[in-house]
């Protein structure tokens, strides 16, 4: 059972179901109460009607005997005084309760009067015949509920009591209208509830999963592909996508999306990988070989060439575990770093080289990790030198609310089509390549990383000199603090 409402198809049909059911019972119960109250006030509408046609003649008959009453088993009536005794009532009535009198035959001076010769005038306070034309029957009708059985047939009423003051005395005429039809109508509107109902549930039901399943449809099959990739491990394929522009295509977008970013991001380590693997070979295999020879012939042992090839393993291997930190997310320290006293102080610890470095530096203030920062300007120089023929320029300056450092040479610069390309890992240009003595084409890569992880960029475009100019923009303490 668990496994069975743990299907998003039975909790959509199971609550579709609930919903319609509460709607129905609520609908229905609105209905009953509505058409038993239209029957109610259909049968006091009726009563009222008889009452006052009774009442109207007790102004005018002389004789209580006179009164036309209802023959029918529909309307029993009684005629009241104002002492509470029994008047007048139908021939045929029976039993009758609900109207606060229970006789149902009439005493002296009542319907049977007219042959003991009684009349009107023998009720009350016997005043003149000319006052009879004085009465007046109330404008309000009182209602009550009750039964009465007519002729030996039961049933039950709604009484209507019309009061009537006449010069020969105060009488109240109850009258009743049956409720038969409401009783009926009820009946028979509950029955085709009671039926209808649970046919219009299976309905719901029934086409809620239907159409549930048709639309779990293409999850189904999404799931389905995700458990094959998920096998076979083979990040190049894709889950279907539906012709819909509903959330279930969205999901299956969203999905082949992320399926590209992970089958784009493995590829990457991949080559990453590869491409480490490859560059620490030929520093272990040149150092090897060196040592191998030095074993066996000391004096052909090349201990310059041995150094310079530790070291750059030893580079190698730091830019390798650097870019791990940074893909795991390791974030910059809160410290501040005032740009041109940093720089000055890394220019002064740098070991003279070929090119010249002339620094036009003026304060600007950021935030971040001081010795990541240092070896973004460790690469960007290293770099501009590789490349300068005789100048190197490093500039820092603010610029709004983000500091500026700007290194710039008079090379050849880089080609527009390969100014995005060069920030790619273990990516070396052609020309690079021949000039390049060590370089393992991580430099670069490592410094636009770490402007990314300090919320900056890192662009290059053409130096005013000719050759290529990196800017680094990094946000000042209070937007780093934001």
């Amino acid at each position: 059972m668990s496994r069975l409402f743990g299907s998003v198809r039975a909790r959509a049909t199971l609550g579709a179901s609930l919903v319609v059911a509460l709607a129905l019972v609520a609908a229905g119960a609105a209905v009953l109460l509505s058409l038993r109250g239209n029957l109610t006030d259909q049968a006091g509408s009726r009563a009222d009607s008889a009452a006052r046609k009774v009442a109207s003649q007790l102004l005018t008959v002389r004789s209580f005997g006179d009164l036309d009453l209802p023959d029918d088993e529909d309307q029993p009536v009684q005629v009241v005084d104002g002492d509470g005794r029994l008047v007048a009532a139908n021939d045929d009535l029976q039993r009758i309760s609900g109207t606060g009198v229970d006789q149902v035959k009439p005493g002296r001076g009542g319907a049977g009067a007219k042959e003991d010769g009684g009349d009107v005038e023998d009720r009350g306070d016997r005043e003149d015949r000319g006052d009879r034309e004085d009465g007046e029957i109330d404008d309000e009708t009182k209602y009550t509920d009750g039964s009465a059985t007519i002729d030996g047939e039961s049933a039950q009423y709604r009484f209507a009591a019309v009061e009537v003051s006449s010069p020969k005395g105060d009488f109240t005429v109850y009258a009743g209208g049956s409720l038969a039809s409401e009783k009926s109508a009820v009946s028979t509107a509950l029955t085709a509830m009671l039926i209808g109902f649970p046919l219009l549930l299976a309905v719901v039901a029934g086409v809620t999963w239907l159409v549930t399943r048709r639309a779990l449809r293409p999850v189904a099959a999404i799931t389905a592909e995700m458990s094959a990739i998920t096998a076979s491990e083979d990040l190049a394929r894709r889950v279907p996508e539906p012709d819909t522009h509903d959330e279930i295509a969205r999901l299956a977008r969203t999905t082949n999306e992320t399926l590209t970013a992970l089958q784009t991001s493995v590829e990457r380590q991949r080559r990453f990988v590869a491409d480490a693997s490859h560059e620490l070979r030929s520093p272990i295999a040149s150092l090897r070989t060196q040592l191998e020879v030095g074993a066996a012939h000391p004096e052909l042992l090349d201990v310059d060439g041995a150094v310079e090839d530790t070291v750059r393993l030893q580079e190698l291997a730091a830019d390798l575990l650097l870019l791990a930190r940074l893909d795991a997310g390791e974030k910059p320290g809160a410290g501040r770093v005032d740009l041109a006293a940093f720089v000055r102080e890394e220019l002064s610890q740098r070991t003279r080289d070929r090119v010249e470095v002339h620094a036009e530096l003026k304060s600007a203030e950021v935030a971040g990790s001081r010795s990541q920062l240092a070896r973004v300007l460790g690469n960007l120089l290293n770099n501009a030198q590789r490349h300068a023929r005789s100048r190197v320029t490093v500039t820092t300056r603010s610029d709004g609310a983000w500091a500026v450092l700007e290194v710039a040479d008079d090379g050849s610069g880089v080609p527009e089509g390969e100014r995005e390309r060069i920030f790619e890992r273990f990516v070396r240009l052609d020309d690079a390549r021949t000039r390049d003595e060590g370089g393992a084409g991580l430099g670069l890569a490592i410094a636009r990383d770490v402007a990314a992880r300090h919320g900056g960029t890192l662009v290059v475009r053409e130096a005013p000199s000719g050759g290529a100019l990196f800017e680094l923009r990094l946000p000042g303490p209070q937007s780093s603090a934001e």
